[in-house]
């Protein structure tokens, strides 16, 4: 019994734990009132069949005492002070020999018996209170002591009946019953997944609404929802709303800046060029520092990310072999050849331009440092896909790698450039949830890896 329940124990645990790591709120429900009920029905089970048990030796023994009272008033004393039965009882299995139902009466000199017991007695146990028939079957009884005038000695009665034809009662009804409770377990589990399944139909209209704002095909989830999540729709609208003004205003306040600043800044280093080398030393210097935090802050503020938020994709394989083309022409004189390894048929969740962006500083750099070849593969790894860019170049020493990700941190002043590239890029692949790591590449030089959602 020990082991049954150990082992019933541990399947409940490891329900549990299933239920625990499985995230669906439906499974979850069905899981908790598939419990309640598989304990509802065990208890049922055991306590209906005991009730009706003793009920049915309750029934028995009442008519055992009805028997009782009729053999009591019957017995009597002869003139030899003998125990005698005065006429028969009403019952007519008392007359069948092994009928299953008995009488005995005993003093402790003499007794009486009934006919049913033929030759032998009820073994009378603990005063009565166990007893066994002829066959040594089980016995309901019940019992009385009489005390006659006649007699100087107390007369034990006992009236018995077989449990057998009881237990065979029960066990058919107990049958019947485990029928009935497996069929309302069944019909109350199918009616609480309707249920769950009804309750739980907003959700899926939601989620439904969410994939046409993934797919750029709405702008907010505009369904009729319960009051309970009805809040929820109109805080995540509100915040789609917030979100695009903001990113719509950020942009146009770039374009605007970018555009106001080009032109001045372009008369500024043409009068520049006018004077004589000694000052244009001097002041081209600041000219190019204003320049390189107008580039760094114009490209923060194209990290505000995409214009639709859930819907936007980009194919990293297309992007590489367009940007490769005009790297091909501007590094012409060095014949590098590139090697496009990313999958054709992945997608990131990225806007195109900011994809353009980040994969084009990387291969900038690879074109600019690599010897002979650069090398871009893709790997997917869960949810996220890794871009990865190696050259057989010098590549980037160990302790100068997280240095090189700081803004406008160069580490070769020979080389034209502002050192925001890699800055940038690592700011970006942030604004999408990516990251961008620097490492040592099997081909010798530099590699660097790219992480990014993929766009489902």
């Amino acid at each position: 019994m020990k082991a049954k329940l150990a082992y019933l124990t541990q399947r409940a645990k490891n329900l549990v734990r299933w239920g625990k790591k499985n995230t669906s709120l439906k499974a979850r429900l069905l899981l908790a009132a598939a419990l309640w009920l598989s304990a509802m029905i065990l208890a049922a089970g055991v306590i209906i069949p005991t009730l009706i048990h003793q009920y049915l030796v309750d029934d028995a023994k009442i008519q055992l005492t009805h028997a009782l009272d009729e053999l009591s008033a019957n017995i009597e004393v002869d003139n030899d002070g003998n125990l005698i039965l005065d006429g028969r009882l009403s019952d007519p299995r008392f007359q069948r020999p092994y009928s299953g139902l008995y009488w005995s009466v005993m003093t402790e000199d003499q007794s009486l018996r009934s006919r049913s017991l033929w030759d032998k007695q009820i073994d009378v146990k603990n005063k009565g209170r166990h007893a066994n028939g002829p066959n040594k079957e089980k016995l309901i009884t019940v019992y009385r002591t009489l005390y006659l005038p006649e007699l100087n000695e107390p007369v034990f009665a006992i009236v018995g009946v077989d449990e057998d034809p009881v237990e065979e009662a029960l066990q058919s009804i107990i049958g019947q019953l485990w029928i009935i409770l497996i069929l309302l377990f069944i019909g109350v589990l199918i009616l609480i997944g309707a249920q769950v399944t009804w309750s739980l139909r907003p959700l899926n209209d939601m989620q439904k609404e969410l994939v046409d704002l993934r797919n750029g095909e709405a702008d907010s989830l505009n369904a009729n929802y319960p009051k309970e999540i009805a809040p929820v729709i109109h805080d995540l609208n509100a915040l789609l709303f917030h979100y695009q003004e903001l990113l719509d205003r950020a942009r146009n306040h770039a374009g605007n800046l970018s555009h106001a600043l080009k032109t001045p800044l372009s008369v500024v280093k043409n009068d520049i060029r006018q004077l004589p080398e000694e000052y244009q030393s001097q002041l081209l210097i600041p000219i190019e520092q204003i320049q390189g935090h107008i580039d760094y802050h114009l490209g923060r503020a194209r990290m505000a990310g995409a214009r639709n938020i859930l819907s936007v994709k980009s194919n990293p394989s297309d992007r590489v072999d367009f940007i490769s083309i005009a790297f091909d022409k501007v590094f012409a004189e060095r014949e590098i050849l590139l090697i496009n390894e990313i999958d054709p048929e992945l997608n990131v969740a990225v806007e195109e331009v900011d994809l353009d962006e980040m994969v084009g500083n990387l291969m900038e750099n690879a074109y600019k440092w690599a010897r002979s070849t650069i090398r871009i593969h893709s790997e997917i790894i869960e949810d996220t896909i890794q871009i990865t860019i190696e050259d057989n170049g010098p590549g980037i020493p160990e302790e100068d790698r997280k240095q090189a990700l700081k803004r406008g941190v160069r580490l070769d002043e020979t080389t034209p450039g502002t050192g925001l590239g890699l800055n940038i890029v690592n700011e970006m692949a942030h604004s999408y949830r990516g990251s961008l790591s620097l490492d040592e590449s099997s081909m010798g030089g530099l590699k660097t890896t790219l992480t990014l959602k993929v766009a489902t």
